[in-house]
């Protein structure tokens, strides 16, 4: 009886445990490619007369196509509503530097609810939401990452000699230097991470840094744009874009032999709009679809991008949407067609699409969407264009009308956004402005609350941030490498830290980064953090300077001074790196 009772037990066990593993296996993958400033009008399947993008036309063609879809008009918040569903007002990173980039450690992410849900994880490429932790995708829900720092593989906090080839990239927290150029060897992980053939469903998170700036791409892909004629960075930048289109390929053909290309949603998308198709002050119009405003703009051009979504057998190809959809909508609908597990615990600010992308939204109800271009220095006008309250620049979207800043546009009739008629609609521009106002006051319920710099735990320890991570009190923030070497620049900044444990903490503060230190040529360093207030005299010649300090566990706000040897002027440390040696 209990030989008996012990079989039944063992085969239910089994049974039960191939089911979950049937259902698991039976999900999608989910493959969502984001690149960086391509525009709407920066493929030939949207007219543009230069490029040839085979694969992206394909991939149009073969696609539901979201054609009035809309993002912010810069990567870093596009990037944090995605991942969260919610805007990025709410979420804490509103803008590219300036300690506005960190995406809230308390939001749930999208790959943390796909790996919670039975699926690996991966991201490949530019995440831009904090490098250190609790920010760095490593602690966010991905089981693999091979990506870069900062905003561009060259910029501050990169290894020194990134050039978009043959650069050193950030293999789950570790260095390692690859060969070959930025968007092959981002393509290339994916590809290896699809091979790595499991039981469980995959997701990739695929976003690119090409076609940010600066425009760099190899000669064979920028030739043939030279030879029609373009200016040389629109050549370059179009070359990038070739040099994705030729890897979307590589996609596809990989997805088609392994036999999964039927049970892979792929989507497609901008991250903003267009910084190198449509506006470069060369003497050359470019393309941009018919829109106003490029890349940061708060017109059409800014944010609304291309977005193709691809499921072989499940949606219907070729198939358009016209109505109003956003970057906030993609975590609700992945959730509803992947039975992903949200625990109920996310309140999103975009709502499913399935309803649209299975045909049947038979009662789709108009909305309004809020973009806001925010950098921490907002001025806005009011709807009756006085200064009435401090806002960002902002644009305010239903199905008919688009409140750009202090002007309306009927969108239907205007697409390219000439005729101002904000004084033929005083009503309409009257409930725009109270709809965002009350908009603002929810996203903006934190009253800009700091999120704070974590320094102390052993998931990280030491901790590096930068001049680019810094609060600006005098100039602005910087991120190119060549500009920590301008010895006239003298700007300064504090960043917020979160002290997790009392105990010493040596902080290191310097010009140049680790790899490529220098004389730090100043005569005397100062730091400031929360009471504590310390000084020490330096040689010239001294690439750093050290301070070991007694800390107690909070929030504190850390600014430093390095005074310039040869003018007495004083500028901020570039980098930073604290330790936290001993724990009391």
């Amino acid at each position: 009886m209990n030989r008996l009772f012990t079989f039944y037990l063992t085969l239910f066990a089994f049974l039960s445990s191939a089911c979950a593993v049937s259902e698991t296996a039976s999900r999608p993958n989910v493959i969502v490619i984001v690149t960086d400033d391509q525009g709407y009008g920066d493929m030939a399947c949207h007219g543009n007369p230069w490029l040839k993008t085979p694969h992206l036309d394909r991939m149009h063609d073969e696609s539901i196509r979201l054609d009035d879809y809309h993002v912010d008009p810069v990567c870093t918040p596009t990037r944090a509503a995605l991942m969260t569903g919610r805007h990025s007002l709410r979420v804490g990173a509103w803008t590219v530097t300036g300690g506005r980039q960190l995406l809230n450690p308390d939001e749930t992410t999208m790959a943390e609810v796909f790996r919670r849900s039975g699926y690996r994880t991966g991201l490949f490429g530019k995440w831009h939401l904090g490098d250190a932790f609790p920010y760095a995708p490593r602690f966010r829900g991905f089981d693999e990452v091979v990506c870069h720092k900062a905003g561009g593989v060259d910029e501050i906090g990169n290894p020194a000699g990134n050039n978009y080839f043959d650069d050193t990239y950030f293999r789950n927290g570790t260095p390692v230097e690859f060969k070959g150029y930025c968007t092959d060897v981002f393509f290339d992980e994916m590809l290896r991470f699809i091979d790595d053939k499991q039981e469980e469903p995959f997701f990739v998170y695929l976003p690119l840094n090409a076609m940010h700036g600066p425009f760099t791409v190899a000669d064979r892909y920028a030739d043939r744009f030279r030879n029609l004629g373009l200016p040389e960075k629109r050549s370059l930048f179009y070359g990038m874009v070739e040099n994705f289109d030729e890897n979307l390929g590589r996609l596809f053909t990989t997805l088609e032999k392994q036999h999964i290309a039927d049970n892979t949603i792929v989507i497609f998308m901008g991250d903003n709009g267009s910084a190198g198709g449509a506006r470069i002050d060369e003497g050359h119009k470019g393309f941009n679809a018919g829109m106003r405003g490029a890349k940061g703009d708060t017109y059409e051009g800014g944010h609304r991008v291309a977005c193709f979504v691809r499921w072989p057998g499940e949606l219907e190809a070729g198939r358009q949407i016209e109505q109003l959809t956003t970057h906030h909508d993609w975590l609700p609908t992945l959730t509803e067609m992947c039975q992903l597990d949200t625990s109920g615990e996310i309140e999103f600010d975009g709502r499913s699409i399935l309803p649209l992308l299975k045909g049947n939204a038979t009662d789709w109800p108009d909305r309004t969407i809020f973009v806001a271009r925010h950098d921490d220095q907002p001025v806005m006008w009011s709807a009756d264009k006085k200064p009435k309250q401090k806002f960002p620049r902002r644009a305010i979207l239903t199905e008919q009308w688009r409140l750009v800043d202090g002007s309306l546009y009927d969108i239907e009739k205007d697409p390219g956004q000439t005729q101002d008629v904000a004084a033929d609609h005083p009503a309409i521009m009257a409930e725009l402005d109270d709809a965002y106002q009350k908009w603002w006051t929810d996203v903006m319920a934190h009253e800009a609350a700091y999120t704070r710099f974590v320094i102390g735990e052993d998931e990280e320890n030491p901790t590096s941030f930068t001049v680019r991570d810094w609060h600006p009190t005098e100039g602005r923030v910087i991120w190119k490498k060549d500009q920590l070497s301008d010895d006239e620049l003298f700007i300064n900044g504090f960043w917020e830290l979160d002290i997790r444990r009392p105990g010493r903490y040596r902080f290191t503060l310097s010009r140049y980064p680790d790899d490529d230190l220098r004389a730090i040529g100043a005569s005397r360093a100062r730091i400031r953090l929360g009471e504590i207030d310390r000084e020490l005299k330096l040689n010239p010649a001294d690439q750093t300077a050290v301070f070991a300090l007694d800390l107690a566990p909070g929030p504190a706000r850390l600014q430093t001074w390095l005074t310039d040897a040869r003018s007495g002027k004083p500028r901020g440390a570039y980098h930073i790196t604290v330790l936290r040696e001993t724990s009391k």
